[in-house]
């Protein structure tokens, strides 16, 4: 996971929802021709950490790419006998959190095929699918890459659990600048909420825990939701429904003031985590 433990008890409910056809449309669809297609190469080696290949070159994110990689090897009968099975494969083998239906031939060359789900007219999920690659028999996944969650339609991101806030002018925030979601229901912590600010060393895990269900020495306080806000305190001018978020140069605490009041989320204990 891209910022390791801190989303473990996030995004297992994130992902959970992840298989199979979200709306039952079609894999591929007709779609309508972009302005500008795509025109770069379909093969793009991998380059250090990067091994998005040409589908990262094909997003055209609002920022920067989310996720992105290349394919491992498969047996014989795992890939698909044509380019719209390879897609099917992607989906089988890397189960990717991305939609599943909707996607649209963007490019076609010898033995590749370029698929864009795109959102208003822009291309948020590509996926190039290559023909009997090496230790890869028959049509499946080259190369993936896609924008955050946040650029992708709102019912996918509600669907999967994403709590997308928005920023002071209303526009939504990408998930590795705040993100939130209800606990893990493996572990019973479905009224437990999980807030996220950053990531990577920067990144900051948060609990709302009214009902007690976390442990307590996963945090490093308990919660409590009837708090005065501290005077050193500053609105972030992120939102999510009405919800506001504050945060002061203390981390160990983020602030959230709701039509109710003031309640103090504490920070989650490095190492720590639903598993």
């Amino acid at each position: 996971m891209r910022r390791g433990f801190a989303l473990v008890a996030v995004l297992v409910a994130v992902t959970a929802v992840g298989c199979g056809s979200e709306d039952g449309g079609d894999v591929v669809v007709a779609g309508t021709a972009p302005a500008k297609p795509y025109d770069g190469p379909l093969y793009v080696p991998a380059s250090g950490s990067d091994k998005s290949g040409a589908a990262g070159r094909a997003l055209e994110c609002d920022g920067k790419m989310y996720e992105g990689g290349g394919a491992d090897a498969w047996s014989k009968g795992d890939g698909g006998k044509t380019p719209e099975g390879g897609l099917r494969a992607y989906f089988d083998m890397q189960q990717p959190d991305v939609p599943r239906t909707g996607y649209r031939v963007e490019r076609e060359e010898s033995g590749r095929v370029l698929f864009s789900y795109d959102v208003g007219g822009r291309t948020k999920v590509a996926v190039v699918v290559a023909k009997d690659g090496k230790n890869r028999p028959g049509w499946g996944p080259e190369s993936s890459a896609s924008c955050d969650p946040a650029e992708l339609p709102a019912s996918f991101a509600e669907a999967h659990g994403y709590e997308i806030w928005t920023d002071k002018d209303g526009k939504r925030v990408p998930t590795t600048v705040v993100s939130s979601s209800v606990g893990a229901a493996h572990c019973d912590w479905q009224k437990a909420h999980f807030l996220q600010t950053g990531e990577g060393r920067k990144g900051r895990l948060y609990a709302r825990d009214p009902d007690k269900v976390l442990p307590s020495e996963m945090l490093t306080a308990p919660y409590d939701g009837d708090v005065r806000m501290p005077a050193s305190a500053r609105d972030t001018g992120y939102r999510y429904q009405d919800w506001q978020l504050w945060l002061t140069a203390d981390a160990s605490k983020a602030y959230v003031r709701t039509p109710d009041g003031v309640e103090a989320w504490p920070a989650v204990k490095d190492g720590t985590g639903c598993l």
